[in-house]
Formats: structure tokens, C-alpha cells, sequence
């Protein structure tokens, strides 16, 4: 009925349940243990209703491999046929020797005596049969282990040359009969240095004997060098920019720093002109009126005193002393210095 179900095309793809049921190992021998026991169980108790649950341990031991095998050979796949059959075999023959012996167990009445010759004989076929069975699973079981051992390792070594490269992996493809892995790069390639240097990795992590075959658009690399070409140039630019900017900047400070001199420097000039001009009229028996900066230490500092020279026409000393104390509001300095002369005598008053 199997094989006639999936000859039909629309149903020839193989379903996760199918497959599952190709590649038996050792734990599919302690599962048909396992049913055996339930089976023998459920028949040796008093109530009919457990009879339902003998079919359904066979049904559920025995039915699928059958179909399985019947899709191996709608389809023409001899690895699926042989697979769910000797998956057939291991839960049809476990079944037995489970129930076998439990029936032993139990002390059934023997209905009918064979002689001693035939029960060894059958006995030891029997024997040699599970032998066989039991090691051809342990190896499939074997198969199995290394297989996903070796998946375990292929996965670890792409996520690792994915982090350490950089490289756009979009998939993973691996094989473990053909010792072979593959990947499909996207976006950022690797080049021949780096293919080098992770297939001779293989062996670190646990791939010997394998090959790395990498899949990547060589179009796809040439754009992204020409992003990062494009790249560079934005960033040299933004660098000169910014480094024209730091310069514009600098002489900024620079033109703010002599600006400030500048008007340090107005501030420090003396208006003589108008000095002299409102002098004059203030004091009339000013004669002259000379002026120059001086500069003084005491070796800690250096100072810059204004000093004048009046010629007066009178010999007035309150006028003298006036002149100095308008100068020095008026100039709003406190190092002033004022030399007087008259026609006869000159006279000193220093800053007190």
C-alpha cells in the first residue's frame, strides 16, 4: 500500500518522519526492547482491553518502517528501503526475544515440547541473528555520533571564521560521508591569504581529511572595494576639512590675541596732543609742557612710568603740584612723574 501511496508524484518528497526511519541504531534496539516488554505485559494480564494496547505497540514498532521501506522503493531509494528495513527487523526481532524472555520469566506452561536438538538450534540462530543486529547498530549508532561530532566541529569552525575575518557567510553546507565543507559568502569576500590559512585550520578543530570549498561573488567583492575606496576619500576630505578648519581657528585666536595687544597698546598711549591743549588753559603760567615713558625695575618686575617736563614761567609750587595730580586723574595712572623748570632753578617732585 506504501509503495503504490508515494509511486503517485505529488507525494514522492521524502518528510522528516520518512527519513528519521533510515538510519536505526543501537537505541532503536532498547526501544523495541522496551515495546517487547510492554507488549508481553499488556498479553499477560487477565483484562481484554489490553489488547488494544498490543496492537498499538505494534503498530507503532512495525508499521512505519514498512512504509518508509515502501517509499524507498516507490522512489527508487535503495539507502531509505534497506535502512527502514532493517529498522523493520531490529523492532520485529527485539520484540520477540523481549517477549521470549519475559515469558521465561513468568513460567509459562510449555503447550508443546521440541526436542533439545531443535530448541538449541533455533536458540543459537536466534542468538547469532541479535548478535548481529545489536553490532550493526552499535556501528550505525558509531556513524551516527561521529556524524554529528563532526557537524558540531564544522559549525564552530565557520562561526569562527566569521568573527575573525569578517567574511559575509550566508550559509553552511556540510558533508560529513565527503570530508567536505561548504560556504556561501556575500558582501565581504575572502581572498586567497585568508582560503589558505582556514583550510590549513581544518585540522585544529577537529575536521582532518576535509576539504573547504568557499563560494563567494568575485562582482560583489570588486563593489565593496570600490565602497572602501570611496570611503577613504570621504575621510581623507572630511580630514582635510577639518584640518583647514583647526588652522582657520588658530588664526583666529592669533588675529583675537594681537587685537587685544592692540587696544592694550591704545590704552597705554598718552593723548598728548590734547593734554598739553587743556593744560595750557588750565595753568596759565605754564610755559612747556614735555612727555616720555620710562621703563624702571626692581629686578622682579619692570614697570613703565609717564614722566613730564613743565617749564613754568612763575616759580609756584601749589601750581606744581596741582599739575601732577591732574595728570595723574586725568591719565588715570599712578606712576607719574613731573620735572619742573623755571627760568632761575629746576625743581623735582617725585611720585610719592
Amino acid at each position: 500500500t506504501s509503495f503504490l501511496f508515494f509511486s503517485i508524484p505529488l507525494f514522492q518528497e521524502a518528510t522528516p518522519e520518512i527519513i528519521a526511519r533510515t538510519a536505526p541504531d543501537v537505541r532503536d534496539v532498547l526501544i523495541a526492547l522496551a515495546g517487547g516488554l510492554a507488549l508481553i505485559i499488556a498479553l499477560s494480564r487477565r483484562t481484554e482491553m489490553t489488547n488494544t494496547i498490543a496492537g498499538i505497540a505494534i503498530a507503532t514498532a512495525l508499521m512505519p518502517p514498512l512504509c518508509t521501506a515502501g517509499y524507498g522503493l516507490a522512489t527508487w531509494n535503495l539507502e531509505y528501503f534497506f535502512g527502514a528495513m532493517f529498522l523493520f527487523i531490529i523492532n520485529a526481532i527485539f520484540i520477540a526475544i523481549a517477549t521470549f524472555s519475559l515469558v521465561k520469566f513468568l513460567r509459562f506452561p510449555i503447550v508443546k515440547y521440541i526436542n533439545e536438538t531443535k530448541r538449541k538450534r533455533v536458540s543459537q540462530f536466534a542468538a547469532i541473528i541479535a548478535t548481529v543486529i545489536i553490532g550493526f547498530s552499535m556501528y550505525q549508532f558509531y556513524l551516527l555520533f561521529k556524524g554529528n561530532q563532526y557537524k558540531l566541529n564544522a559549525e564552530k569552525f565557520v562561526t569562527s571564521l566569521q568573527e575573525k575575518t569578517n567574511a559575509g557567510i550566508i550559509n553552511s553546507v556540510v558533508n560529513y560521508e565527503k570530508r567536505k565543507i561548504k560556504i556561501v559568502v556575500l558582501g565581504t569576500n575572502l581572498n586567497n591569504t585568508q582560503k589558505t590559512i582556514w583550510s590549513n585550520k581544518l585540522e585544529e578543530y577537529g575536521l582532518p581529511k576535509s576539504t573547504l570549498e568557499i563560494q563567494q561573488d568575485d562582482k560583489s567583492s570588486f563593489l565593496e572595494d570600490e565602497i572602501n575606496m570611496i570611503k577613504d576619500s570621504y575621510i581623507k576630505n572630511q580630514n582635510l576639512v577639518a584640518t583647514k578648519d583647526e588652522i582657520i581657528q588658530q588664526k583666529e585666536s592669533l588675529i583675537l590675541e594681537k587685537e587685544a595687544q592692540l587696544q592694550l597698546l591704545l590704552k597705554q598711549q598718552i593723548p598728548f596732543v590734547k593734554i598739553s591743549q587743556e593744560a595750557k588753559i588750565i595753568y596759565e603760567h605754564l610755559d612747556r609742557l614735555s612727555f616720555a615713558n620710562k621703563l624702571e625695575t626692581n629686578f622682579i618686575k619692570i614697570d613703565t612710568v609717564s614722566v613730564f617736563e613743565a617749564t613754568w614761567k612763575v616759580n609756584d609750587t601749589i601750581k606744581q603740584q596741582q599739575l601732577k595730580e591732574w595728570l595723574a586723574i586725568r591719565l588715570d595712572k599712578s606712576k607719574i612723574e613731573l620735572i619742573n623748570h623755571f627760568p632761575s632753578k629746576q625743581t623735582l617732585i617725585e611720585n610719592p
